[in-house]
């Protein structure tokens, strides 16, 4: 069934226009991100040169952009290496390697001598190797014989080791070489062929090699070309997780993060290789950068609505300086959904070229809310089929706090089902039976769904490696799940009833101080959300030290000691902090005056149930993420799926699951009869949930005797607030 969710969310209820609030400056975000296409319509440079630069975008077919007011060097022959800039190799047929000047059409050919194989090109000068490995330097004759200059300098029993480096240069070529076991990187003159190795003892099969006249940078280390043989190189700063992409001048330039927890990280950076001084070239340049053969570099760089390929050059100060030569169509993935849990930012949306692309993928954070990996898919490609007509329900999104989502399709018959998917490619339903509904919470294995016109409200439970079910049949009321407990209205005013998911018995009874029946509730750790109705009044209610707090009124999203409304007047985010007994709000953040959907939880913004942080949407489409500043409760455990699995086997492991309330790194210990420790395994949790998985081994690979085994967990919380938890029990051995 395709996954039916084309815009955004809006909260249940109709949300009343209200006086804008007055409220301080918006929180700074601590770090942004986006939804990044999986084949991106990006610049792809198939050659650079003096002139200009011949590029693709998307599957267009090749094109060629001039660089605006620049004379382009006039063709003086082969042997003037300096025009060669701007040369094109026109094809490597056979033994025939076609060359043309760009700026002036000349044309010239280099023919490869039998035995030698051709390694490489640069400007006018081709590279081969003989069968003996020895490399050569060919150019093409005024005559139009070619000329063939043996490689000298090279120590004696030096084997090449395949790697030819063209650069910032048409005057030299970088080439590796070893020598009983040592990598060394040197340069070839193309003027002479001449070969001085200038760095020793390099690490790698396949280093990092970057020059121009200047300078040479091999791994990071850097010696400059007219330096006194013997010249140690010296290293470059340039942090993780920056890559080195250039040398232009005397600075080397870094950029292309492999991960970003602000705009600031996608500056492309130059690094002074005589001073160390660094300072930013270019801002937002997330795009591919290409080095030049007159020693500059391109990279696009910009919004994706003012974006721009620029040319990096030396500025005649000992600088270097950008400027912009072509101007790319704007071109971004959209994100439709929006979900945070646990630690992960979850993003729907097609981040394909194609259409049908739609899916889940989530960008791992800190406790900050910084991004600390690359954006992985979370859900199989689907097929978004069309809201039917009146339906409430799309989309529905809900992060669940275990590495899953619960998301809510309608079918051709106009029944919604219930889904689950975010870990591997299996999708988990259980059919609802009526329409018009929404995901009312969902936490774990349970996710609440209330019914539309018919009243219907169900609880589907969607266990560790199972299809989903129904674990509870009601008629719709106020209700909110966490962990495997359910919260409803009781029999008098105000209080609330806890209801057991698993034992299918009534746990606790809780009197909320609320003046009225709740039409709505929520409920994270301890902390109970009631309300009577849009207009109020609202409190949360603590299970852990018995206090009523009254909260502002209005659509809001529980969370961990506080809660998040929007103000669809003035576009406000407001994070009331209520975890000392007493109601606090500020502004969060600013969202966009045009929506880019219908707004509302998962559509323009979310809120971490399970560690504290807020995700909103920005004018440019990308994420803003805030730290709510809110200390979290103690760790806890919401569920646990610990059954027995016969065996296990390696092929069958024991994979037991305990949903807690925010993330961890755990160790679980698993001890025979006499106490002994056989296994101990350790992790970081997914999202909150610890997922080992024991095959019945010891730590030293062999199987462990049939019998009982007591196991127990220890999880620390990632966020450093409050205690290890500790749960401990027994598992089998067939």
């Amino acid at each position: 069934m395709g996954l039916a969710l084309g815009g955004a969310m809006a909260l249940s209820g109709v949300v009343p226009a209200a006086p804008a609030e007055a409220a301080p400056s918006a929180d700074s975000p601590v770090a942004t991100t986006q939804l990044n296409r999986v084949t991106p319509l990006e610049v792809r440079y198939q050659w650079a040169g003096a002139s200009g630069f011949q590029f693709q975008l998307g599957v267009v077919n090749p094109q060629w952009a001039d660089f605006p007011g620049v004379t382009p060097p006039q063709h003086a022959g082969p042997e003037d290496l300096t025009t060669g800039t701007d040369v094109i190799v026109t094809g490597t047929s056979g033994a025939v390697i076609g060359q043309k000047h760009r700026s002036t059409g000349a044309t010239a050919t280099v023919t490869v001598p039998q035995g030698q194989t051709y390694k490489a090109a640069s400007g006018w000068s081709v590279l081969t190797q003989d069968a003996d490995g020895a490399p050569h330097v060919l150019r093409a004759t005024a005559d139009g014989t070619t000329r063939d200059l043996p490689v000298t300098g090279l120590p004696a029993g030096a084997r090449p080791t395949g790697t030819y480096e063209t650069g910032g240069s048409v005057r030299r070529l970088a080439l590796a070489y070893t020598v009983d076991g040592t990598t060394s990187v040197g340069l070839v003159d193309l003027a002479d062929g001449t070969f001085r190795t200038y760095v020793t003892g390099v690490a790698g099969t396949t280093p990092q090699i970057l020059f121009n006249d200047r300078w040479l940078v091999v791994n990071k280390k850097a010696v400059r070309v007219d330096s006194a043989p013997g010249t140690e190189p010296a290293p470059v700063d340039i942090p993780v997780p920056f890559k080195a992409l250039g040398v232009v001048g005397d600075h080397i330039l870094s950029g292309d993060p492999s991960f970003i927890s602000s705009d600031a990280d996608l500056a492309l950076t130059a690094v002074s290789l005589v001073t160390g001084a660094r300072h930013t070239v270019l801002d937002k340049a997330d795009g591919q950068y290409r080095v030049t053969p007159d020693g500059g570099l391109l990279a696009d760089a910009g919004p994706s609505s003012d974006r721009h390929v620029h040319r990096v050059l030396p500025t005649a100060d000992g600088d270097v300086a950008a400027e912009p030569v072509f101007t790319v169509p704007p071109v971004r993935a959209t994100v439709d959904g929006l979900m945070i849990a646990g630690g992960e930012l979850l993003m729907y949306g097609n981040a394909t070229a194609n259409s049908g692309g739609d899916a889940v993928y989530a960008v791992p954070l800190d406790t900050d809310g910084k991004p600390t990996g690359i954006q992985n898919p979370r859900s199989s490609f689907v097929t978004s089929s069309p809201c039917l007509g009146g339906d409430a329900a799309c989309p529905q999104l809900e992060a669940l706090g275990d590495g899953r989502f619960a998301y809510l399709s309608t079918g051709t018959d106009g029944k919604e089902s219930v889904h689950v998917a975010g870990l591997g490619t299996t999708t988990s339903t259980e059919p609802t039976g009526d329409s018009a509904g929404r995901i009312g919470a969902g936490t774990g294995r349970y996710v609440l769904y209330n019914g539309g016109p018919a009243g219907v409200q169900k609880v589907a439970d969607f266990p560790s490696g199972a299809d989903g079910q129904t674990a509870l049949n009601r008629t719709r009321s106020a209700a909110a799940v966490w962990g495997q407990r359910l919260w409803t209205p009781g029999t008098t005013q105000g209080s609330v009833v806890g209801y057991d998911l698993k034992s299918k018995t009534n746990a606790a009874t809780v009197a909320t101080g609320a003046p009225c029946t709740p039409s709505e509730l929520q409920a994270v750790n301890t902390w109970l959300y009631w309300t009577c109705g849009t207009a109020g009044p609202a409190g949360v209610h603590d299970r852990a030290t018995g206090r009523n707090i009254t909260v502002p009124a209005g659509p809001s999203r529980l969370a961990d000691g506080y809660l998040v409304r929007e103000n669809r007047t003035s576009h406000e985010l407001l994070l009331t902090d209520f975890h000392t007994g007493t109601a606090t709000t500020r502004t969060v953040a600013v969202l966009p005056t045009a929506d880019q959907n219908t707004g509302g939880h998962t559509g323009r913004w979310a809120v971490d149930r399970f560690g504290g942080n807020v995700a909103y949407l920005t004018e440019n489409g990308r994420v803003a993420i805030v730290t709510a500043n809110v200390p979290t409760s103690p760790l806890a455990r919401m569920e646990a799926q610990t059954d027995p699995q016969p065996g296990p086997t390696i092929a069958d492991p024991w994979r037991p699951v305990w949903q807690l309330s925010k993330p961890s790194a755990w160790t679980l210990t698993l001890s025979n009869s006499s106490g002994t420790t056989v296994r101990t395994l350790t992790g970081a949790s997914t999202a909150a949930a610890v997922r080992p998985s024991w095959n019945a081994t010891t730590d030293t690979g062999t199987r462990v005797p049939r019998g009982t085994y007591t196991w127990q967990l220890t999880a620390e919380p990632r966020d450093g607030q409050g205690a290890a938890l500790t749960q401990t029990g027994t598992t089998t051995v067939d």
